[in-house]
């Protein structure tokens, strides 16, 4: 299984190992060698049928459900690198129960993250969409051209991710800070509720 990521902003892809992967709500125990952890909320989609180079026309074809969730990368001081950054265990938040595509649809749905209880991203009625990134898209039609685009180069597979940054990556909490708590939601439901912890 994998998780195919398309950062904001860019055209290119990369993928993150399955062990990043955090659906249990787990709090996060950050490695001693961390100094930072940034992160970048996202809508990831869940492949349903095997393809490589996918058509935009077919893209809604290969996807059965979305939801949102959260990428966390570990700075070290190292590297700045996003391969290196971005293979920590349980940094990709993709929490269950996920949702019907349909659901994309209705604009009243809001996605909200809350930082240490204060909100930090929100999709009030999807206008997030007018950031310069996504020009007028819907949802939709962002995961669809994160499908196509990842499947350019790499063969989806059924049971993989494909995920869209949303924001450009930001800080979310520091050693110096110490802990701080992540807490999500989405159509009135709790996405993901963590503490990280240094």
């Amino acid at each position: 299984m994998n998780i195919v990521v398309k950062p904001y902003g860019s055209g290119q892809c990369y993928c993150r190992p399955d062990t990043t992967w955090e659906r249990e709500n787990k709090d996060f125990y950050s490695p001693e060698c961390v100094q930072e952890l940034y992160w970048a909320p996202i809508l990831f989609a869940r492949i349903c049928k095997a393809g490589k180079c996918i058509g935009e026309k077919f893209a809604s074809r290969y996807y059965d459900a979305f939801n949102f969730g959260a990428l966390l990368y570990c700075h070290t001081g190292e590297s700045d690198e996003t391969a290196f950054t971005s293979c920590a265990d349980h940094t990709s938040l993709l929490p269950a129960p996920l949702y019907n595509p349909v659901v994309m649809e209705n604009e009243d749905n809001v996605y909200e993250v809350r930082r240490n209880g204060e909100t930090i991203f929100g999709i009030p009625k999807v206008n997030f969409a007018r950031q310069a990134a996504y020009g007028e898209n819907t949802l939709k039609e962002i995961i669809e051209d994160a499908i196509c685009s990842s499947s350019r180069l790499t063969s989806l597979r059924i049971g993989d991710f494909v995920a869209v940054e949303l924001t450009p990556k930001s800080l979310l909490a520091s050693r110096e800070e110490g802990e701080v708590s992540l807490r999500a939601t989405y159509c009135e439901n709790e996405l993901y509720d963590i503490r990280i912890i240094f």
